[in-house]
């Protein structure tokens, strides 16, 4: 029945098609940029990497990755595991009848990104093996035919809704390792243009389409990097194209086409745990991992602390960017305990100072490493927020403050002193009390 349903949607994009040249309807690839404000505003999100690699966690018939007996098996990335540790075809995709996520509780997942101070959620609705987490009617691969068979993204979105989160899903456009016609990794034999096109035409631009009509999502993240591809400028604004037509608000990310995303995306999207060294022109993120690995990895013990992470968050924000951050969960729908602590030592960390985070813009001051700075316009005039990394016995700023600064958490109050166009903050030791980032609030 499915397979039946795929050639009525195709027939459907056929038909469109047909009408859109007898009655051309243009289409803006541009959208409103106040629809991209809440993006700028938000900072932080949560990204997921899940299904039937979660099943394997980063193994298979004896090896772990990253293993260097295998030509390309020296990565963390345990989503990867099928083409790395070179598991038949026959075997992944078996693992079908086998995912079975009876503890998954999308509300607990929503509740803990909330309370970690996330403002939206992205998960892997189909990541490149090509296994769909809804019920789709173009594919057969999907949830459905798994003994769970219930559809994983629309608890996932209610769950979002009911906690006041954005929500996304990450859509491998151009590589899938399950279609005859999609995209492999370089180290395959190339897929013919033509064939590809097959797959384009036929699954991708139509499961992009049920994504957005069945959920309407607020972005889609798409997938590409420094690898040549598929995604040339005229599929690109294809894609941007129909996405465009069918929602008002979808964000689209740069990776749609690493190496050439065009004028029409909505934000930039950094390489995987990479951090620019300026701002950019465009709204932007960095996708990062709490592991090394995206997808759930049972011998990953690489945690990165709640502190660096805020790190990064904090060095994010102060250059207008925001910060993806990835939890794996397991196949039976868990969370990993370590990922659950420290979501909740950030979330604990941001209730006391994400005043200085959420909603703020950066700076221009040029501030010695592992200080930050933030600004942030408020119904008491305009707050200056200094980030503190490390221990320093002062502060200098490049501009004359004349109001007064306090420790944000504690309300301290902190002496400055004004020498020419520049403001000395003196810092007591005693604000100084573990290796949290101390924010100073100037106003």
């Amino acid at each position: 029945m499915k397979r039946l349903a795929a050639i009525f949607i195709l027939l459907g994009f056929l038909c469109v098609g047909c009408a859109e040249k007898s009655t051309p309807k243009e289409v803006s690839l541009k959208l409103d940029p106040s629809k991209v404000e809440w993006f700028k505003d938000a900072k932080f999100g949560m990204f997921m990497h899940w299904g039937l690699y979660s099943i394997l966690e980063g193994s298979y018939n004896g090896h772990t990755m990253p293993d260097t007996t295998f030509p390309q098996g020296n990565t963390w990335y345990a989503e990867w595991i099928k083409p790395r540790l070179e598991v038949p075809d026959d075997y992944y995709n078996g693992l079908i009848n086998e995912f079975n996520p009876v503890k998954y509780d999308p509300d607990s997942w929503v509740k803990e990104a909330k309370n970690a101070g996330m403002k939206y959620l992205v998960i892997t609705a189909k990541h490149h093996d090509g296994f769909a987490l809804w019920d789709s009617d173009v594919s057969d691969f999907d949830i459905a035919s798994t003994p769970y068979k219930k559809d994983l993204l629309a608890p996932l979105v209610a769950a979002c809704k009911k906690y006041g989160l954005k929500y996304g899903f990450y859509y491998s456009h151009w590589q899938d390792w399950e279609d005859p016609d999609g995209a492999m990794p370089y180290w395959y034999p190339w897929r013919p243009d033509e064939d590809f096109e097959k797959y384009w035409q036929r699954k991708s631009l139509p499961q992009v389409k049920e994504l957005i009509e069945k959920f309407d999502p607020d972005l889609l993240w798409f997938d590409t990097w420094d690898w040549e591809n598929h995604i040339t400028p005229e599929r690109r604004d294809e894609l941007i194209r129909l996405v465009r037509s069918l929602s008002d608000k979808c964000l689209i990310n740069g990776r749609i086409c690493y190496s050439n995303p065009g004028d029409n995306i909505d934000f930039l999207e950094m390489h995987d745990n990479a951090y620019p060294k300026e701002m950019l022109d465009k709204p932007w993120q960095t996708p990062a991992t709490m592991q090394n690995s995206w997808a759930y990895h049972g011998k990953d013990y690489n945690w990165k602390p709640a502190n660096r992470m805020l790190r990064y968050l904090v060095n994010n924000t102060s250059m207008g960017g925001n910060y993806l951050l990835n939890v794996g969960p397991k196949a039976d729908g868990t969370l990993p305990a370590p990922a659950i602590r420290r979501l909740r030592e950030m979330g604990a960390w941001l209730d006391v100072n994400g005043e200085a985070v959420f909603g703020s813009s950066p700076t221009d001051y040029k501030m010695p490493e592992g200080i930050y700075t933030t600004q942030k316009e408020t119904p008491d005039g305009k707050n200056l927020y200094i980030f503190l990394t490390s221990p320093v016995p002062s502060v200098t700023v490049p501009a004359v403050l004349s109001g007064k600064c306090e420790v944000l958490e504690t309300g301290q109050p902190i002496d400055m002193s004004v020498i020419g166009e520049e403001t000395v903050i003196t810092l007591p030791e005693s604000i100084f009390k573990d290796d949290s980032i101390v924010v100073l609030r100037c106003h």
